[in-house]
């Protein structure tokens, strides 16, 4: 569980740095260790978060599950889109695309360092894209207060990205509360895509957003969607939208802590204690060994040198978040990240190792097998 958390969280929270994705997934296992541990009697009692701790601090979802955190500072995020004209090869269709990166899994745990990334430009929170019948459509979001700011940003975010203003259509809304006049200013725009400005506006109404500007953008691949262009729209907003107001409210793109909530109920007050990335890195380098060889009749296979486990372990890490690695970007660009989080709860039951249930189960070993995995690719 903790692999397939680290990987899914570079692709449903990518500002997270690597010691933050280690502290995030440590958390959720955690917390379903405990649930686990009730359920089959080995602890009894309420849980810390069933008995208040970590109330009033924002939560996040990962892999369906909602998890306590602390913010941090010293990370900022900036994603560099890229988009293909529609008359490029049929990969890469109308697709934005972030650079992926070059570092393999091991190296990047191996790392003692991280730096700092920065801020998405102008304050914008970015959806990932989504790609039906080589239409790609993507949403951005950001604060505004005043009509007139709401006017600017369109404006400025259109001259400073041009791959946009080559977009067939950048559809907007926005909402303001004029506290002075002590009501709510809202405006919307189709720029060509019929009725696509009131149904932006008629997302902001549902969830009572205000001081926000809404901006979807859509490539038009040549093909109707018809009805499903809404449900596309709807899920890009919402991505957008939903890494606006991630962490209690707070727009930003910030780095995280999971609370250790167990240990901050025997903590001293004024104590936050998070799950230390650290913990995590060690086990999980160190969780993977190879399933015991079969040895032929008379035969005794040599035995490993402490050495030669260790590096073994991290190979077979290495191939399993490989193969995670593939499996989410196979969905990357045609899911939101909340669809993605969502999805993967029910990937990760399919494919985790079988071990007995009850007690007698508890810490107990299974094969995890690479071939499950990647048959949940996407399919081409």
């Amino acid at each position: 569980m903790l692999a397939f958390a680290v990987q899914l969280l570079k692709y449903t929270m990518p500002e997270q740095p690597l010691s933050s994705r280690l502290s995030l997934g440590q958390a959720v296992v955690s917390a379903n260790s405990r649930s686990k541990a009730v359920s089959i009697g080995i602890e009894k009692g309420k849980s810390a978060e069933e008995q208040g701790w970590g109330m009033g601090q924002p939560k996040v979802k990962v892999m369906g599950r909602e998890v306590s955190v602390l913010k941090r500072s010293g990370y900022e995020w900036k994603e560099e889109i890229k988009v293909k004209d529609e008359d490029e090869d049929a990969d890469s269709q109308g697709t934005l695309k972030a650079e992926p990166s070059q570092e393999s899994p091991i190296k990047e745990l191996h790392a003692t360092r991280e730096t700092g990334r920065r801020t998405t430009v102008g304050g914008w929170t970015i959806s990932a894209p989504i790609t039906s019948k080589k239409s790609t459509f993507i949403a951005r979001s950001t604060d505004v207060t005043t009509p007139t700011q709401a006017k600017i940003a369109i404006s400025s975010l259109l001259s400073e990205n041009p791959e946009l203003r080559s977009a067939d259509h950048n559809i907007y809304a926005y909402r303001v509360r004029m506290f002075a006049a002590g009501n709510t200013i809202e405006e919307s725009n189709d720029d060509g895509e019929n009725g696509g400005g009131r149904h932006l506006l008629g997302l902001l109404q549902k969830d009572n957003l205000t001081n926000v500007l809404l901006v979807v953008t859509r490539w038009y691949g040549g093909i109707f969607l018809g009805p499903d262009r809404w449900r596309i729209m709807s899920d890009v907003s919402r991505d957008a939208l939903s890494q606006r107001l991630r962490v209690a409210g707070v727009i930003g793109q910030e780095a995280l802590w999971g609370l250790d909530l167990d240990a901050m109920s025997k903590a001293e007050p004024g104590i936050m204690p998070v799950h230390k990335p650290e913990g995590a890195r060690n086990y999980i380098l160190k969780a993977f060994g190879s399933p015991p060889e079969k040895e032929e009749e008379g035969k005794k296979g040599k035995k490993k040198t402490l050495k030669q486990l260790e590096v073994e372990k991290e190979e077979n890490l290495g191939l399993l978040l490989g193969a995670l690695d593939k499996l989410f970007e196979s969905w990357k660009g045609h899911v939101s990240r909340e669809e993605l989080d969502r999805r993967a709860w029910g990937w990760y039951i399919s494919v985790r190792p079988e071990v007995a249930d009850g007690k007698a189960g508890w810490g107990g070993k299974g094969e995890v097998k690479l071939a499950d995995i990647l048959a949940l690719r996407r399919k081409a």
